[in-house]
């Protein structure tokens, strides 16, 4: 094959991936009094960031939440990043590739960078970091995203050559995602990056307090110049109200996945502005395939039927976009045909369905995630279900304790989210869908041959339409299915103090520091 080389240049945007849907029960929060935020004149260069919920853990290889990519892409970097206005990949720590061939990938990487431990940034790391993650006894959450790298070889100190099993279209935009970012191999060696973290992005860890805070301070040698701030501080405040409170007194500078309720108190404040973005991320209501009665078509019929996602999305004023379809609009892959896929709200046929089956009366649980908008999904769904004519409960942990119960299958049905951080329709079905995954990252345990070989298809080629058609395939298979009911397609938000100048929102929720400051 003729040797195809693309050389990109540019400085590239640090990209930090969050998609976290934050908040709870924060109708029993009151209002603070009315406070002025922090004025440009006082304005230092440091920013507090509030979350409902504290880390997993700060290494890239270990985790796989959302909080936790937060803090995570501030201190590390990929070799890729996907640019936040166009959508394209673009090399970051990588300065170019080459394709010899549709299965290999020589990637040229930068020079003359170093981790914040002083150890180099160069192929050897790049080789041990994507070793480990795909290490079966290290478990890796997303190891899928390497699964078809077959081989990592060091060609010379600053290149490093991937070879694949099969062609792989997805892999520069899965080179692009947090957990791929690039570790400090004597860290690594040394200790516990999940609370060591050592990276080579534009802020360095100082603390982790677990259930309170974050410290990161700026990176003083960082390759592409110091960041403005001084210092970066996550606060975990459990009630999104008392988080909306601290924005607007001035003691917090920055809160994201703004819950509907919260909307009109925040643009009710002179201090603090508001983001919000058509993006990526997918919310869902997923079934245990591997239990009576949420394995039988019927049952994901009957209650597909009786939720009224319509009804639902109104009530999230905005932040919200209905769709039938587990790939969104702004996620590669996506085609509007699917949209008029599924099962609309139709309470007659739930109900009809339910008794023809014998489901009358069944008792079933939604699991939820004590997080605000996890927790309205399932009183709506409860409250729609139970006039369907099932008995249903509600039990809801915290953020940790929920990611470990549902890895282990241990519910009936439950709410997750997906940030579709990748914006590639073949890195939501296969980690999420495929049975590859059955055990880990494919919490509902699906198990779909025909299902499993469209995706496949999509993840081994380059071509891009062809990636596209057996993408809309298997997500059209996969709604008709009734594994997931898509709650609704996320629209990314941030409100901040009007101090803090230059943080942007692309649609994956993704958010960077490096190029914010205050004034």
């Amino acid at each position: 094959m003729t040797l195809k080389k693309i050389r990109l240049y540019g400085l590239s945007i640090f990209v930090v991936v969050m998609m976290v849907l934050a908040g709870c029960s924060d109708e029993s929060g009151t209002e603070a009094d009315q406070g002025e935020g922090s004025s440009g004149a006082d304005a230092t260069q440091e920013i507090t960031y509030a979350t409902t919920s504290d880390v997993v853990g700060l290494s890239p290889i270990d985790t796989n939440d959302s909080v936790s990519s937060a803090m995570i892409e501030q201190v590390y970097e990929t070799l890729f990043i996907r640019d936040p206005e166009t959508m394209e990949i673009k090399p970051h720590l990588a300065e170019s590739y080459e394709n010899p061939d549709d299965l290999t990938w020589e990637i040229k990487l930068k020079e003359d960078i170093t981790f914040h431990d002083g150890t180099p940034f160069n192929a050897e790391a790049v080789k041990y970091t994507f070793e480990e993650f795909k290490n079966e006894e290290r478990a890796a959450p997303r190891a899928s995203l390497m699964e078809p790298v077959e081989s990592i070889e060091v060609k010379d100190e600053y290149t490093v050559v991937l070879k694949t099993a099969e062609p792989y279209g997805p892999l520069l935009a899965a080179l692009s995602h947090t957990n791929a970012s690039i570790v400090s191999p004597e860290a690594d060696k040394a200790g516990n990056l999940n609370e060591n973290p050592v990276g080579t992005g534009p802020f360095v860890f100082e603390e982790w307090v677990q259930g309170d805070h974050v410290s990161l301070k700026k990176n003083e040698d960082y390759w592409q110049g110091a960041p403005q701030l001084e210092s970066v501080t996550m606060k975990v405040v459990p009630e999104y109200s008392t988080a909306v409170s601290m924005l607007q007194t001035g003691e917090v500078q920055f809160i994201d996945a703004i819950p509907t309720e919260q909307l009109p108190r925040l643009e009710s404040m002179d201090n603090v502005e508001i983001q919000q973005k058509e993006g990526t991320p997918v919310y869902y209501l997923g079934f245990n395939m591997n239990k009576e009665p949420f394995n039988d078509i019927n049952f994901r019929k009957a209650v597909s039927y009786a939720v009224d996602r319509e009804a639902y999305v109104q009530q999230l004023n905005g932040l919200g976009v209905k769709n039938n379809s587990i790939i969104g609009p702004k996620v590669f892959g996506y085609d509007e045909s699917a949209s008029e896929e599924g099962y609309s709200y139709d309470p007659e046929k739930a109900k009809q369905l339910i008794e023809e089956n014998g489901y009358e009366g069944k008792e079933i649980t939604l699991l939820a995630a004590n997080r605000d908008m996890y927790m309205k999904m399932a009183e709506i769904v409860q409250a729609q279900l139970t006039d369907a004519g099932l008995s249903v409960n509600i039990e809801t942990m915290e953020w940790g304790t929920f990611l470990d119960t549902t890895a282990e299958g241990n519910f009936e049905m439950t709410f997750l989210g997906w940030s579709n951080s990748t914006a590639d329709g073949s890195e939501l079905l296969y980690p999420n869908l495929h049975s590859d995954n059955i055990g880990s990252s494919n919490r509902m345990g699906y198990d779909n041959g025909e299902f499993d070989q469209l995706v496949n298809e999509s993840r081994i080629t380059v071509d891009q339409e062809v990636r596209q058609e057996k993408l809309n395939e298997a997500n059209i298979m996969a709604v008709n299915d009734g594994v997931w009911i898509p709650m609704h397609h996320g629209v990314v938000t941030a409100a901040f103090d009007q101090s803090v100048k230059g943080l942007e929102l692309d649609p994956t929720g993704q958010w960077s520091l490096y190029n914010v400051s205050r004034e």
